[in-house]
């Protein structure tokens, strides 16, 4: 099957929720310097302002799935659409800290829903031998926003350095991708697996005839196949043994993928320039130069992804991100070589984007039977939230006390890692979605 217009466009449409996803979490490390003059942050409170919005995805993250399965992937996606508007604007024009934080909660809603339903509802529209390459570019959209935002902290700083409105049009800028969010939304099918799923038979092969696809019998047979295998088996529970693969690959790598400090460190990463030495408008432009890194080995990735398979992008990963951040946590603990520090985080950057960067939302999308598919995406994100609030809201504080301790932790994790992936996960490349139950089957019977 060949890519035609309709599935590229929605795809790229789908992914608007990974750049706003990118933006949004990204576009706070320009601002905390601010924020914490204009409200008079301590560290405690600085990391509660960071990390509000993500306890925000989580809730979002584990609750997307209901209105998913309810009202589809994509109509869901416009309520998202209006949350990231409404984040937006009400951190533009908060009055008081309270304001503020409540509406970094409400993007934080936003962000973790369209990290559950984005990438499923890609995955359910892209055939077999495309899905990595088309949910990897909800990941491209991720890392793009986040490249977008420091450009835009860059842009906006030289524009309005020291201004009181800086951290403002900082924050509010979003508003602009989200409006065009929401109206793309409107020019895109629901998920066919959905329409099949309700019972829409007929609009599901609409809609697969839409997208290109060759096989539309043997598609629909094999969901239907896979619809009564379910309702056999009765209403099927995520928490089970026969998921006991699913649930540990689903959690692990969320969890990994956060304890490689990656948020923290984009959430942070002005400060930690900051602490080497740099300057205010020379860390907009290291921010930059990494988010660039970022964009580029994402590409890279997920030009690959479907050849060389999930499970050898983490193994390459995990190596290459241990290292940058031992050197990293040297660097700190030495006071030493402060001009390797950007080589070091950009080092970091390249490797964890190639590998779990671009891996981690087509994996989860993948391993879940179709019966319990929003329940486990929506458990697998929630779990990637969970560590990346915790992880953000501690990491000032101890930063604070030993600029290297953090550094240390993470680069330990990802040796951890590395044992985990080359003993536990297995390869999921170029099976199809109803097909990848079988396969994980006898696997699982080693976890």
């Amino acid at each position: 099957m060949a890519l035609n217009s309709t599935l590229i466009k929605s795809t790229v449409v789908a992914a608007l929720g990974g750049l706003l996803f990118g933006f949004d979490t990204a576009v706070i490390a320009g601002a905390t310097s601010a924020l914490t003059s204009t409200f008079h942050l301590t560290p405690g409170s600085l990391g509660l302002t960071v990390s509000i919005a993500l306890w925000g995805t989580v809730v979002g993250a584990l609750f997307a799935g209901i209105p998913g399965d309810r009202f589809g992937r994509r109509d869901s996606l416009r309520v998202l659409a209006i949350f990231y508007l409404i984040s937006a604007l009400g951190c533009a024009f908060a009055t008081n800290w309270y304001a503020l934080v409540f509406f970094r909660f409400i993007g934080g809603l936003a962000i973790g829903g369209s990290s559950v339903l984005g990438p499923m509802y890609i995955a359910e529209i892209a055939p077999a031998r495309w899905r990595g390459r088309l949910v990897g570019f909800f990941q491209f959209n991720v890392v793009a926003g986040i490249l977008l935002a420091y450009f835009s902290n860059y842009v906006v700083g030289l524009s309005l350095q020291g201004s009181p409105l800086e951290w403002r049009w900082k924050l509010g800028i979003a508003a602009v991708p989200a409006a065009l969010f929401f109206f793309m939304l409107f020019q895109i099918p629901r998920s066919p697996r959905w329409l099949a799923r309700i019972g829409q038979i007929a609009d599901a092969r609409s809609v697969l005839q839409l997208i290109g696809e060759e096989n539309i019998d043997s598609e629909l047979h094999a969901m239907e196949d896979a619809f009564e295998l379910e309702k056999r088996q009765g209403k099927e529970r995520l928490l089970s043994a026969r998921n006991r693969l699913p649930l540990f690959l689903a959690i692990s790598i969320a969890m990994f993928n956060q304890l490689s400090g990656i948020n923290a460190i984009l959430y942070y990463l002005n400060d930690i320039f900051a602490r080497a030495g740099f300057s205010k408008v020379s860390s907009d432009l290291q921010a930059v130069a990494i988010g660039a890194t970022n964009l580029l080995f994402t590409m890279l990735a997920m030009s690959v992804i479907d050849r060389v398979g999930r499970r050898t992008l983490m193994l390459i990963g995990s190596v290459g991100t241990a290292l940058s951040l031992a050197g990293v946590a040297a660097i700190f603990w030495t006071g030493r070589h402060e001009d390797w520090l950007v080589w070091l985080l950009i080092g970091f950057i390249a490797a964890f984007a190639f590998s779990q960067g671009s891996v981690i939302w087509v994996y989860i999308s993948e391993v879940f039977p179709t019966a319990v598919r929003a329940k486990g995406q929506s458990l697998g994100s929630s779990t990637h939230w969970i560590m990346n609030a915790l992880i953000s809201l501690a990491f000032p504080i101890v930063a604070v006390r030993s600029k290297a301790a953090p550094f240390v932790f993470f680069s330990a994790m990802m040796a951890l890692q590395f044992l985990v992936v080359f003993f536990f996960y297995p390869e999921t490349k170029n099976v199809v979605l109803e097909d990848m139950e079988k396969k994980l089957a006898g696997v699982g019977r080693s976890i």
